[in-house]
């Protein structure tokens, strides 16, 4: 069974993180495919791969925002260069732990990003936020 959306890459240097929202992700059945990234770095170099290929860029991206080396409004920064195939075509939303108010009212105020969501990942409330914007 195909489900409504194909490709979500969630990106977390946490492999435990990554583990458990990869089998949420699974379980539930919203995607057809899951990119693990390990690292902001890791992800951009696989949009900037696959910028000829449409069907291989994800739709939705579960970014992190405590990351090593390049955290996840880094990642935004660079993101939003990115042509606008991959700007237009996957949507992003944080997926972070973080208490830090600083961090949440940045990640609110950013123009890529349209919902914060908490850890661990809430099937109910991932698919709310696709039927609004997929």
């Amino acid at each position: 069974m195909s489900s409504k959306y194909k490709r979500v890459m969630l990106i977390d240097d946490n492999e435990v993180d990554l583990k458990i929202n990869s089998k949420i992700i699974t379980i539930s059945k919203l995607f057809d495919e899951i990119i693990l990234c390990q690292s902001g770095e890791e992800a951009l170099t696989y949009l900037n791969r696959n910028l000829q290929e449409e069907d291989k860029l994800p739709d939705f991206i579960l970014l992190d925002i405590q990351m090593p080396e390049m955290d996840g409004f880094e990642f935004l920064e660079i993101f939003k260069q990115l042509p606008a195939l991959i700007t237009e075509k996957c949507i992003v939303a944080i997926l972070s732990s973080t208490l830090d108010f600083g961090d949440i009212k940045k990640a609110e105020a950013n123009p890529y990003v349209i919902r914060l969501f908490k850890k661990p990942l809430f099937p109910k409330e991932l698919e709310e936020v696709l039927a609004k914007y997929l």
